[in-house]
């Protein structure tokens, strides 16, 4: 018989636990057998007593317990620890690859709630989110080093989800060496990634494959220039295909058919390193910190992309806008013009009014609660809406959210109430979460965070 205490949950509550949810809250407990300090495992039974699981037990959060495994388990030890490290690597190992910087633990998603660890080459950088995991680094910690044998585990607990769980915020060197930056490659392509000073872990790796999916956006666009290719005979007699433009003359600058294209809520610049990787023309690369953008700028430099990456250090709400209302302001002028009415050509624009081809919006999350749900719908409207009016005709809209609390469902619909009032018809091309090494555990809502779309925009008086 075990010797561990015992939760029993109530008759009445939704079975989400038998729905694979790992979480117990404290409503759904009836009582209590027995005694356990914080962070020590409990059994979790049914109102029968029936066994269900084996958590870690923390009465000073409202998620009181939360599952670690499906049947009785004695300890989280070191052993329990590398095999749940060994199942991990070997998903990532398959569908990544052994040497990709990736997400290497995923919480909930890998049967270990709490624990987040990201590689960065042979760095490993771990967050630790619950007192149960807090308690067992010693025995994480060893197994971690055995499974992954990194050069260095930096921690980055300095998350406020912590004070939850009675918990204080902390950073520091775990084993061996960290240094500060590290370089990764991502895609083919360069990031030097902050693990100290970067946002979370130091980098956002749910986006990989989402990064790499805005190819086919990024070339196709010379034709709208009047550029097109044309054979000509060579001087020993052979042909060779060239592009003309429309005066006839070569066109020598090699990205000629490439996209511009607005990064907003750039941090890294991971998505204009993506753009100009796969033959953007010209990249706005826009962020409100400075920081950030320092960092973008030695990321865009190491790629050899300089000449084609300009930085804006701006709210991108208030750009976008200022790019609106002077987009309006040419139209209005454009439309006396016509109309043969005289324009004050002295006064100077609002702003640029500037306008893309490929619009990208990877905002930070707008909603952290329940309650900040309709604000956040708000603010994904207006610079959905805002992007789609400074699209080129026929141009893309690359948007997405990580805030876990605007469902996807609500989130599609923000957009197309945005497409509606900008007058614009979309098209659903892509319609993803993250990437591989971020699993979604089923009946685990909260896992379903990052919703990212690729949409193609048209006025409606167009078609």
């Amino acid at each position: 018989m075990s010797s561990q205490a015992a939760v029993w949950l109530n008759k009445g509550r939704r079975q989400r636990l038998e729905e694979g949810h790992p979480w117990i809250y404290a409503n759904e407990i009836a009582k209590m057998e027995g005694e356990a300090k914080p962070g020590q495992l409990v059994e979790v039974k049914d109102h029968r007593g029936q066994l269900l699981g084996t958590g870690y037990w923390n009465p000073a959060s409202q998620i009181t317990v939360r599952i670690v495994a499906y049947g009785p388990l004695e300890a989280m030890d070191e052993d329990f620890f590398r095999k749940r490290f060994e199942r991990a690597k070997d998903h990532r190992y398959r569908f990544l690859g052994e040497e990709t910087s990736c997400r290497l633990v995923y919480g909930e998603a890998d049967f270990l709630p709490g624990l987040v660890v990201d590689r960065f080459n042979d760095v490993l950088v771990v967050q630790v989110l619950t007192l149960g995991m807090d308690v067992a680094k010693e025995a994480w910690l060893p197994a971690l080093v055995d499974v992954f044998a990194p050069r260095g585990i930096y921690e980055r607990s300095d998350v406020g989800v912590r004070t939850l769980e009675g918990l204080e915020e902390t950073t520091g060197v775990l084993y061996g060496e960290c240094p500060r930056l590290v370089e990764i490659l991502e895609n083919g392509l360069k990031v030097q990634v902050d693990i100290e000073g970067g946002q979370k872990t130091g980098y956002f790796f749910d986006q990989r494959e989402n990064r790499a999916s805005i190819k086919p956006l990024v070339k196709g666009w010379g034709a709208r220039s009047g550029i097109k290719l044309v054979e000509q005979v060579t001087e020993n007699g052979g042909l060779r295909t060239v592009p003309i433009n429309e005066k006839g003359s070569v066109v020598t600058f090699p990205y000629w058919d490439g996209a511009t294209v607005l990064e907003c809520f750039a941090h890294t610049g991971s998505f204009t390193l993506h753009a100009c990787d796969y033959g953007a023309k010209k990249v706005t690369c826009l962020d409100i910190s400075e920081h950030a953008l320092q960092t973008a700028r030695h990321n865009v430099e190491i790629n050899g992309f300089s000449d084609r990456v300009e930085f804006v250090a701006a709210d991108a709400f208030e750009y976008l806008r200022q790019q609106v209302a002077g987009r309006d302001e040419r139209q209005t002028r454009a439309n006396a013009k016509a109309a043969g009415v005289k324009v004050d050509t002295s006064k100077p624009l609002a702003s640029e009014g500037r306008t893309w081809d490929v619009i990208i919006l990877d905002p930070p999350a707008f909603a952290k609660t329940k309650r900040a749900v309709e604000g956040a719908c708000r603010g994904y409207k207006d610079i959905n809406l805002q992007a789609m009016k400074l699209l080129n005709e026929g141009g893309y809209l690359v948007t997405a959210s990580c805030s876990y609390h605007v469902r996807p469902e609500l989130f599609l619909e923000t957009i197309q109430d945005a497409a509606k009032d900008a007058g614009k018809i979309i098209r659903r091309i892509e319609w993803r979460g993250a990437g591989k090494d971020h699993p979604q555990l089923a009946g685990v809502e909260e896992g379903h965070y990052l919703k990212f779309g690729i949409f193609e925009v048209r006025s409606r008086k167009e078609l």
